[in-house]
């Protein structure tokens, strides 16, 4: 039942103040009427005793104490969900904003759902192939994986969500159910556009769902905005069984968000302001993705977030990494040499990697080659730091041939156009063909016969 307030105590830029009210619960919704004809809506931030703060979605601009009537609905968030929201483009609250009709359902959902509780969860195992050899071959993406990427300022990270939505697919097993919900939150408007442009030229649009909250959009929507994106996840999911990419991009941007509205709730900061909940907060996100027993449906996140200074001990990418199960590294190093994408694989990792690669799921030797790929490149730092003490010319020649194959482990096997979609075969022939510049006495991560069989200059017959 709605409860009808018809004056405002005061307005404090987005957020309205009301007093003398009972029973109003944090984060639900209201409706709001300006001289009896605009209609807004906005969320519940605070509730103390019978005071109450809201954060107005279309900001406060228009509003007085005298011209505005405020409807408590005593419902949280909720949003209308069907197979038709696929193609589709919504803001941070759900609304469509492409100019298309509004979505319709039998029964709205709650955007605030739990996570999912560990019980219940199937172990991930199978393989998502993004076409993208740095991460295919030594970071793999495993179907109900949560594997965020960690960016910097100005660093290509838009394009390679975009990649990856344009490319992913889940292989052979169930690939006409693939679906990707991708989330953006606080971006610029010529991103926004590029994601959009992108999406339709490629024809990826049609099993894309976005929801958009640009950087002048109201700040309370980008917290709503990835808990809609999630719902819409497990809807499709776990109803309609189908396989879930979700991107959120970018968490740092949400964290933010969360700081702002912490303080507008005069709450205690913890480390550089962010509130001390902000953990929980992001668990609560992150663990809504996965695989249920008894569904065939899944929901797999890749997050990416850009670490404020490249600092990786920020809190934000530091709290996610202790929730995930890995991390994709962007270097700003390898963006200056133009290598695109610059992942940086040395502290990148998958922490499920090794139960969704191998003989059934990709192939036999992407286990020993990737191991060897690591091993060899990280050699290769140590040469680098030795080269630049003595110059390259005073190498060994075995260094030297170090320094060729970190050369051409960037310049080929890392770097691909952003149209270039690979193969797993192809990745790991590529990275077969990496291996093969140094003798084969350095290969020390390599069996005899994987050797033999997939080695260029040692294949038999």
């Amino acid at each position: 039942m709605k409860k009808e307030y018809l004056m405002l105590d005061k307005i404090e830029g987005p957020l309205i103040v009301l007093s003398g009210i009972r029973g109003v619960a944090y984060g639900e919704i209201i409706d709001i009427t300006i001289d009896g004809q605009k209609k807004r809506s906005g969320k519940v931030v605070k509730v103390d005793k019978e005071v109450v703060i809201a954060q107005v979605f279309e900001g406060t601009s228009g509003m007085s104490t005298s011209n505005a009537r405020v409807y408590f609905t005593g419902k949280p968030l909720e949003i209308a969900l069907s197979e038709d929201v696929l193609g589709r483009v919504f803001d941070g609250v759900g609304r469509p904003i492409d100019g298309g009709p509004q979505i319709f359902s039998k029964e709205k959902h709650n955007v605030n759902g739990n996570p999912i509780n560990p019980v219940s969860r199937e172990y991930p195992r199978d393989f998502i192939q993004t076409g993208i050899s740095a991460i295919d071959c030594l970071a793999t993406l495993i179907r109900g994986q949560k594997l965020p990427i960690f960016s910097g300022n100005g660093l290509s990270h838009n394009e390679l969500a975009a990649q990856i939505v344009k490319q992913a697919n889940v292989g052979a097993k169930g690939s006409e159910s693939f679906a990707v919900i991708f989330a953006a939150m606080g971006v610029k408007h010529d991103d926004a556009d590029f994601f959009r442009k992108t999406f339709e030229q490629s024809g990826a649009l049609e099993r894309v769902v976005m929801f958009i909250n640009l950087a002048d959009d109201p700040v309370v929507e980008r917290l709503s905005l990835p808990r809609c994106a999630l719902t819409a996840a497990e809807y499709l999911a776990f109803e309609k069984d189908m396989h879930i990419l979700v991107i959120l991009t970018d968490m740092t941007s949400y964290c933010e968000a969360l700081r702002e509205i912490s303080s507008a709730r005069e709450e205690v900061p913890s480390r550089k302001g962010y509130p001390g909940y902000l953990y929980s907060d992001l668990a609560m996100l992150y663990e809504r993705a996965g695989m249920i027993k008894g569904k065939n449906g899944s929901i797999t996140l890749l997050p990416i977030l850009t670490m404020p200074s490249d600092d990786i001990t920020h809190p934000v990418p530091d709290l996610t990494g202790y929730i995930t199960e890995g991390q994709v590294v962007l270097s700003r190093d390898l963006f200056q040499k133009n290598i695109y994408p610059p992942i940086n694989v040395l502290p990148s990792l998958s922490r499920l990697m090794k139960d969704g690669i191998g003989e059934g799921f990709t192939r036999e030797d992407h286990d020993e080659i990737a191991n060897q790929l690591f091993s060899l490149y990280s050699r290769v730092q140590d040469v680098r730091a030795l080269s630049q003490i003595i110059g390259e010319e005073e190498l060994s020649e075995l260094d030297r041939k170090y320094m060729d194959f970190g050369r051409r482990f960037e310049e080929v096997f890392l770097a691909q156009d952003f149209n270039e979609n690979r193969e797993i075969g192809q990745t790991l022939d590529m990275g077969w063909k990496m291996v093969d510049i140094l003798p084969v006495e350095e290969l020390d991560r390599l069996q005899p016969e994987t050797i033999k069989k997939y080695l260029p200059s040692q294949k038999q017959g």
